[in-house]
Order: structure tokens, then sequence, then C-alpha cells
């Protein structure tokens, strides 16, 4: 892997590890609803992401345009429908994972993120014919194993995780497929366009607007250190690595996640899980193996 490739696999490293300590704002929030927490983290997003696009992001603005003007009709349909069905994957990935961590558990939030790399390199593979070594492969069934150890557990908490997973998977699929547009500008777009979704539930479910200031500081946490800036980062990734691979680095959002829950909420783990994720962080090892080579190799050439 070159070293402009090794740039995209350390912004998809760095956004799944920000993503694992995701949990400690939403507990923050546990006392509010979880669609209301939804409804205020779509459109806090949206009003600093515009914000940042509009002063900062003229000049990608334009070559988005310009593009999008240059497609036949049925180019603009084409994005056009991958962006809506982005943004109901992206949408409803956001509102389960938010109920399951404040009316679940953590650990069943955390098992939606080993579920998920699972879909995406399987996705990866057979709609946008990504190619898998037999490390990839072998690493790939390791971490099945390592699922089939947790699935012994509640049954409810695997269906929410799988659920969850799936969202998540198809939304980064589709995502691998848009190359040609400026990311942030997309994200801008399907956040917009979640808005415009989520108005009329909120409408229809009307509360007065919270006034509590422990609330909008957690919401303002959430909307930019935990939704724009690792949403960018992972979409900045795709355009470089595989979506397997980067279906393989979320991994790390559970390992995090998972000890999140042990050391700072107090969850309890058995020996059971303990092996399972044992067996994750061999399986992440395995699969990003040349990657972690080439890392070392690019070290060592500039000690």
């Amino acid at each position: 892997m070159g070293k402009s490739n090794l740039r995209y696999f350390f912004a998809g490293v760095l956004s799944f590890a920000i993503w694992g300590f995701f949990s400690i704002p939403l507990r923050n929030l546990k006392a509010f609803p979880s669609q209301e927490i939804l409804y205020y983290r779509i459109f806090t997003s949206m009003v600093f992401l515009w914000i940042a696009i509009l002063i900062f992001r003229k000049k990608q603005i334009r070559k988005d345009l310009d593009y999008l003007g240059g497609l036949d009709r049925k180019g603009k349909r084409t994005i056009g429908l991958q962006i809506v069905a982005s943004t109901v994957l992206l949408t409803s990935n956001w509102y389960t994972y938010i109920y399951a961590v404040n009316n679940v558990s953590l650990q069943s939030a955390a098992f939606a993120y080993m579920v998920c790399p699972l879909i995406t390199a399987f996705g990866g593979f057979i709609l946008l014919k990504e190619h898998l070594s037999r490390l990839k492969l072998i690493s790939l069934a390791i971490a099945l194993l390592s699922i089939i150890l947790l699935a012994t557990g509640s049954l409810v908490e695997v269906m929410w995780s799988v659920v969850i997973a799936s969202l998540y998977a198809f939304y980064l699929i589709i995502q691998r497929k848009m190359q040609h547009l400026d990311k942030l500008n997309v994200l801008s777009v399907q956040i917009g366009l979640a808005v415009l979704l989520m108005l009329p539930f909120y409408v229809f479910q009307h509360a007065a607007i919270p006034m509590d200031s422990w609330f909008w500081g957690n919401i303002i946490v959430v909307a930019v250190f935990f939704t724009i800036i690792p949403l960018f980062l992972s979409l900045y990734a795709l355009i470089g690595i595989p979506s397997s691979t980067l279906g393989i680095i979320i991994y790390i959002n559970p390992i995090i996640a998972f000890t999140v829950a042990i050391l700072h909420f107090n969850e309890h783990v058995d020996t059971n899980k303990l092996l399972a994720y044992l067996l994750l962080l061999i399986s992440v090892v395995v699969f990003n193996w040349s990657i972690l080579k080439d890392i070392l190799t690019f070290k060592k050439k500039n000690i």
C-alpha cells in the first residue's frame, strides 16, 4: 500500500476509534427518548455541517455541480437514488443504535459492529466484485466464530445487532459506488435530506424544545465529534481503500466500545465474551496483515 493509501487507511481507523466512545455522550442522554436524541442530532449536525460547507468548500460545491451537470438523465437518477437510499439506511442505523445503547445494552450495540464487517466484506465481494484473498477469507472465518460465540447469549441482543449492522453495511457499500462526488458535500446532502425525512415525525410528536444546557452540550458533542467528523473520515477512507477493508476496520469500534462498557459503565462480561473479543482482535490483524506490514516497512524506511 502506497503512502497516499495509508492516509485513507488511517482515516478509516480514526473514524471507528472515535465511534468506539460514542456510548458515553449517549448514556448522558439516557433520560431523553431515543427519537428526540435522533431529531436534535440530525438538526444540529445539519446546521454545523452546512455552515462549514458554505464558508470553506465553495470550490468543491461548484466542482460537484459541474460534474452533475455533465451527466445524462440516467446518471443523475442513479445518483439521486443512491443518495436517498443511503440517507434512509444511515438515519435508520442512527435510531436503532441510539435505542440499543439506551434501552437494550451497550454490548448489543458493540456486537452490531462485529456483524457489520462480515456483511460489508461479503457485500463488497458480491455486489462490487472486490477481491478477497485467502488470508482475508480466513480472517472472516475467525470473525464468524467470534460472532457465534457471542450469539449463544441473548437472542434479542443478537437480532438488534444484526439490524444495526445490516443498515450500516449497505450504507457503506452504496457510498463506495459514489466515487466522483466530494464526500463532505454528499454527507451534507444526506443530512439535509434526513432532516426532511424526520420533520413530519418531529411535528407529529412535537414536544417542548429541551432547554437543559446539559442536553444541548451533549447533543453538540454528538453532532460534531460523533457524527460529522467520523462520518467524513469514513467516507474519505472509501476513496482509497475497498469497502471490505473498511468493513474490517469497523472492528476497532466494538473492541473500544466493549472496553468502555466494562471499564466505564461496569457492565458484566464472562469468559465466553472475552474469548470472542480476543478472536475478533486476531481477525482484524489477519485481515489487515498486508497493510500492517506496509506500515511497519514504511516506518523502518523513515527511521
